[in-house]
């Protein structure tokens, strides 16, 4: 995670206008609407199994458990992800969100 914070932080150095306007975007699209910010995350989560994007997911698992996921709805977004992604989904949920859930889970509250 300090890595890919490390990545951002200088890409909006270089790039402030981008990362700002995409910061804005993505802050409307994970606020509470019809769908609850809970949900967002568990969708994003989704997604960036099915992308195998490892930044992504441990930066939405910690989105997850930020707005009280539980360890039981991480594992059914994984089963989802894999009813899309098959063996490649399976493999990254099954190893890199529950770890990020263990070492997350163990920092909360």
């Amino acid at each position: 995670m300090m890595q890919f914070k490390k990545g951002v932080g200088t890409f909006e150095e270089k790039m402030p206008i981008f990362a700002e306007k995409y910061n804005e975007f993505t802050e409307q699209c994970f606020k509470d609407g019809a769908i609850s910010k809970k949900h967002k995350q568990l969708i994003a989560l989704g997604m960036s199994i099915h992308a195998q994007d490892e930044y992504c997911m441990i930066y939405h698992t910690k989105g997850c458990l930020d707005n009280g996921c539980t360890e039981e709805e991480l594992l059914e977004a994984i089963s989802v992800a894999t009813a899309f992604g098959s063996g490649a989904a399976l493999s990254q949920g099954a190893t890199l969100v529950q770890e990020a859930f263990r070492e997350f889970g163990n920092t909360l509250q």
